[in-house]
């Protein structure tokens, strides 16, 4: 597998294209290894800048390994009393929850989301994940490979 050597960071990136002549994009299964973790697919740390975040890791399952998808999908999970920066861009999100609870706060509204809720974040909406819950809150995220920086919030 080819690995990316540039910083990788939830905020930004400049796209994980194969450099020409390089034929990386291949189909793969990465094997689920249980506690949310597959083989092949490093935890990574949330963002490396900033503070307006606390006990969040991420996986990045589609999108770091040469494939030439238009999205990257990507696992969070926010430990308890953990959450994500306060943020708004101009790219949307997709959010599953596949583990635990947790809230949601987009635009004006605040959401609980379960096992298998499904949230639309649609482009320039303020948004956070939390987890106020004793168990982690893991999710799946989907958003465009190309995507531009959060402004943060706070």
């Amino acid at each position: 597998m080819t690995k990316n050597k540039s910083p990788i960071s939830c905020d930004w990136m400049a796209g994980h294209m194969p450099a020409k002549g390089k034929k990386t994009n291949k189909s793969r299964l990465y094997k689920h290894k249980g506690k949310f973790r597959w083989q092949g697919i490093k935890a990574e740390k949330y963002k490396l800048t900033g503070g307006d975040w606390a006990d969040i890791m991420r996986q990045t399952l589609i999108g770091n390994q040469g494939e030439t998808a238009t999205f990257h999908v990507r696992y969070f999970e926010i430990a308890p009393g953990g959450c994500s920066s306060f943020e708004m861009h101009k790219h949307e999100h997709v959010v599953i929850c596949v583990r635990g609870k947790g809230k949601v706060t987009a635009g004006k509204r605040l959401y609980e989301m379960n096992f298998m809720d499904t949230l639309y974040i649609s482009p320039n909406t303020p948004h956070q994940l939390r987890n106020p819950f004793k168990s982690p809150f893991g999710f799946l995220c989907i958003v465009n490979a190309k995507r531009d920086r959060p402004k943060p919030l706070i």
